[in-house]
């Protein structure tokens, strides 16, 4: 025999409230099963799954007509939850947008005026955001006399904002956006790429040959970090390999600049070291120092890794130490 339930004991079972039940009843999305004389309805275990399924439905978000339909069996639960799920993944994208938006405004204290600029520009297409990098480096590089190709690579550094941007992401987009549409960022950036490519040997450092010895450099150098990482002792035979290598490269790299090859003035160079020294250098040059900053938020919105000054002087304390270690 199939039992029939009271709309209290449906509601206990379902979670719904009996005006909920007599609700979706009155709409057609689950009728009762049957009614008493006295007017009381009933509900068997099959109504009651159907509610259920109601329930579920409505606490995902779905609205009357697409429960009506999935109970109705005239769309599929697949269509329903698919459909859904864009919603709720493009309101997840907004809700990312105004987070990123209200934690930059009060880390910042944004001045109210600059808040609309700030949802415009976490608000930008793909498109839209190109274009304003592009420009950024049309400007910078306007009358830059250097190899096409190294024109290329300075613009191929551009952020990539993915579907779905943490708010770090967000944040540090917002931040890069800001800085490129500075001028004073843009204009000192400008002249920092014509004071260094300006003379014939800034215009060498630019030619293919002179980056592909870069890219050898930076190959080797990710070799030494990693073992430093490691936790390989600069002591040890293949940290002397690496900082022997390392010193080879820096006499190459200084020979095709100046015609020169000095590897044991190379290898002072490397073994002398000083990170107070290094860190007060790189402080003054203020040029560098912008190209840090744009790298450093193009890469947090790629999800690449950033530059780190600190692990980078740490590679060269390591390499200085096993260059030491062989003159002891």
């Amino acid at each position: 025999m199939n039992e029939l339930y009271p709309i209290g004991d449906v509601a206990r079972r379902t979670g719904l409230s009996v005006s909920a039940i007599r609700f979706y009843a009155d709409e057609g999305v689950v009728a009762p099963t049957g009614v008493t004389e006295g007017g009381f309805r009933r509900y068997d275990v099959h109504a009651i799954a159907r509610l259920e399924l109601v329930r579920t439905l409505r606490d995902l978000g779905a609205g009357l007509d697409d429960i009506r339909r999935v109970v109705a069996e005239e769309s599929t639960l697949h269509e329903l939850a698919a459909r859904h799920l864009r919603l709720v993944e493009d309101q997840l994208q907004q809700f990312r947008a105004r987070r990123a938006v209200l934690r930059t405004i009060v880390r910042q204290h944004t001045p109210a005026e600059q808040v609309g600029l700030m949802h415009k520009l976490v608000s930008m297409s793909d498109d839209d955001r190109d274009r304003l990098i592009s420009r950024f480096w049309d400007f910078v590089t306007d009358g830059l006399d250097v190899h096409p190709g190294y024109l290329e690579r300075l613009r191929s550094r551009r952020p990539h904002l993915p579907e779905e941007p943490s708010t770090e992401q967000l944040e540090a987009w917002i931040e890069l956006a800001e800085v490129v549409q500075d001028e004073q960022f843009r204009t000192e950036l400008r002249a920092f790429f014509r004071r260094a490519f300006g003379t014939e040997r800034g215009k060498l450092m630019a030619t293919p040959e002179m980056l592909a010895r870069a890219e050898q450099r930076r190959v080797l150098y990710l070799e030494a970090q990693a073992a430093q990482q490691a936790g390989v002792p600069p002591d040890a035979p293949q940290a002397r390999d690496i900082a022997e290598r390392m010193v080879a490269d820096s006499a190459g790299f200084l020979a095709a600049m100046t015609g020169t090859h000095d590897a044991d003035e190379a290898r002072r160079s490397m073994a002398g070291f000083d990170r107070a020294r290094s860190e007060r250098t790189r402080a003054a040059l203020t040029g560098t120092n912008l190209m840090v900053r744009y790298t450093t938020l193009v890469a947090t919105i790629n999800g690449t890794p950033r530059p780190d000054p600190g692990k980078t002087a740490a590679v060269q304390e390591w390499l200085a130490a096993a260059l030491r270690h062989e003159t002891t």
